[in-house]
């Protein structure tokens, strides 16, 4: 079970990475948060954000989706760090129709550089926060992957992965999901897309990376993380058990 902690006012599928078991200990509450975007943080939520302490935003999204919809995080005193994770635009994965097992496979197939560039946003400081639009693909996959290399059990990642399933808004996947359908009437994965994190998915695509690169630990160096760099974000994710 993860940490608990008080979503900013504004702010969906927002958690706190604390308390899942891990090979040697526990990870750390307070140090890594995922969530949705920032575009409609309240006044409440920004005081809420400050004091969480939160000193670093590692934000996912393309060009488009942070033009369309910028971060409210005025007066807050963090850095934003871009790591857009899409080469193409999000709205190709609908135009396609691609399945989420084919989006997640791309994803660690074509982003390993950004997947690991938003692991050095997270070592440079903290508390962290990560997000993309909805905080369930993009975030989803770089938290479960980072999550992974530093020894949380599998099916706690994947947990906090299928999560999100259940913190995303009935209204808010009715709407989105009305939109889609409107734009794309013949496509057959809009849903899932959209408003499913299936655990399943999830943990397919931890075995994948496990069968062609060994681990996620194995993943992440393969693609330019260095051992100095793994070994520090096994220290500020992970409290060891005898501590």
């Amino acid at each position: 079970m993860t940490a608990r902690a008080d979503a900013p006012d504004g702010v969906i599928n927002f958690r706190d990475t604390g308390g899942l078991p891990a090979a040697d200990g526990v990870t750390r509450a307070g140090v890594l948060y995922r969530s949705a975007n920032l575009a409609r943080l309240t006044t409440e939520g920004r005081a809420t954000l400050g004091a969480l302490g939160v000193r670093r935003i590692v934000d996912l999204r393309s060009d488009d989706e942070v033009a369309w919809e910028p971060s409210l995080v005025e007066g807050l005193e963090l850095d934003v760090v871009r790591v857009p994770l899409f080469l193409g635009s999000v709205a190709s994965f609908f135009d396609r129709d691609v399945t989420l097992a084919e989006l997640y496979r791309s994803l660690i197939h074509d982003a390993g550089d950004r997947v690991v560039a938003a692991a050095r946003g997270v070592l440079a400081a903290q508390p962290a926060l990560v997000h993309c639009t909805v905080g369930k693909d993009r975030t989803g996959v770089v938290v479960a992957l980072m999550l992974a290399a530093v020894g949380v059990e599998v099916e706690s990642v994947v947990a906090d992965y299928a999560a999100t399933e259940s913190s995303l808004p009935p209204e808010r996947n009715a709407r989105i999901l009305a939109a889609l359908r409107r734009a794309h009437p013949d496509a057959r994965n809009l849903e899932e897309l959209a408003t499913r994190a299936p655990a399943e998915v999830m943990r397919a695509l931890l075995a994948e990376v496990n069968e062609r690169h060994g681990s996620a630990a194995d993943y992440l160096r393969a693609h330019g993380l260095g051992e100095a760099e793994l070994a520090a974000l096994r220290r500020i994710l992970i409290r060891p058990e005898s501590t």
